[in-house]
């Protein structure tokens, strides 16, 4: 089964949805693909679908759900495929980060 949670992510001056499938990628690309969603829409375990295609996504099949339920669903089907861990940049020492050399002096 397709589902997509009402537009609310703002980006680029428009609202987004989350389309996603618990029964498989292939099945969620293919629907994306026939609802007219370029490839490049597609983010780990989700495409982003624009608010105007809402309507068509739900009229080709999909449910619309709430946006919490799109997260339960990916975890239920063994789908979800969570961002990396990023990692902090290294602190910079005080000196540095003020635009200052080692060996200068601080003018007072």
């Amino acid at each position: 089964m397709l589902y997509l949670d009402p537009p609310a992510v703002p980006w680029r001056g428009r609202l987004w949805s989350h389309l996603i499938s618990d029964l498989s990628y292939a099945e969620l690309h293919a629907f994306a693909e026939a609802l007219g969603v370029p490839r490049r829409g597609f983010d780990r375990d989700h495409y982003d679908v624009p608010a105007e295609r809402v309507p068509m996504a739900v009229w080709l099949g999909a449910r619309l759900v709430p946006s919490r339920e799109i997260v339960l669903r990916l975890r239920a089907a063994g789908l979800r495929r969570p961002k990396p861990p990023t990692v902090p940049a290294p602190a910079r020492p005080a000196a540095r980060a003020a635009g200052l050399s080692a060996g200068s002096r601080v003018p007072g």
